[in-house]
């Protein structure tokens, strides 16, 4: 998130982080200050919430005015049906910057934006092993076809715009939750006649997000836990551009 207003100020930026893996980012980051005048600083004081729409996503001047004093209120750059993100000094009483908001828990997020198909933080992209088209960034402001020089860019280009992708991660429904622990991250996703269909990567309750051939959304398919075979469905978001299913 960009804090400065103009040019002519010194350039602020806040970046929102898996925290488990801070350390790392910070590290990743300082090897390409290159003699730049960049400080690089955590900001514990701060705290963030996910300000989840009604029925219908709607914009920021929907918002009470009173909003105004949160440090940071913005459209989930992401998706319309994410709502917004709020950023405020930690200890901040929620019920004075957002009047007639309910404050939920973690995993009432967590089962939104499964719901939704929107991927987050390290278990659902892990790194090294998620690649920013099949993980739908595109649709979400995760990529830049425009700024020059990234490491995979040219790659990531040509892919985009030959317009061949053929798995994507999308989210996915079990008929009922699961017994604890649940599905294993990583497990393989069958097809009913046996095809491998995919890999299931994280989720809660009968709600998840998983890695899927396109050619297979559509068809009855199954993950084998234990001597049984679960079932589970897989749905396109509504959110996507109208041809990214094709």
């Amino acid at each position: 998130f960009r804090l400065h207003r103009s040019a002519a100020e010194e350039p602020h930026i806040l970046l929102e982080c898996d925290s488990s893996v801070l350390d790392s980012i910070q590290k990743h980051l300082k090897l390409y200050k290159i003699r730049r005048k960049v400080t690089i600083t955590p900001c514990p004081d701060l705290s963030l919430w996910a300000v989840i729409p009604g029925e219908q996503p709607g914009d920021a001047s929907s918002l009470p005015k009173s909003a105004e004093q949160a440090l940071l209120l913005t459209p989930d750059p992401r998706a319309a049906v994410m709502g917004w993100r709020l950023i405020a000094k930690e200890g901040a009483n929620l019920s004075e910057i957002i009047p007639g908001s309910h404050v939920g828990d973690v995993q009432d997020y967590h089962r939104h934006r499964y719901k939704q198909g929107i991927p987050e933080g390290v278990k659902d992209l892990p790194p090294g092993v998620a690649l920013p088209l099949e993980s739908n960034l595109a649709f979400m402001n995760g990529i830049s076809f425009t700024k020059g020089c990234y490491i995979g860019q040219e790659l990531t280009a040509r892919t985009h715009h030959m317009g061949v992708i053929r798995k994507r991660l999308l989210p996915v429904r079990f008929p009922e939750p699961l017994p604890s622990p649940g599905v294993p991250e990583g497990s393989e996703i069958l097809t009913e006649s046996g095809k491998p269909a995919g890999k299931f990567r994280a989720g809660g309750g009968e709600l998840g997000i998983a890695l899927l051939r396109l050619a297979h959304v559509n068809e009855p398919l199954c993950i084998k836990l234990g001597g049984d075979r679960v079932k589970l469905s897989a749905t396109t978001p509504e959110w996507w551009p109208k041809a990214a299913a094709k």
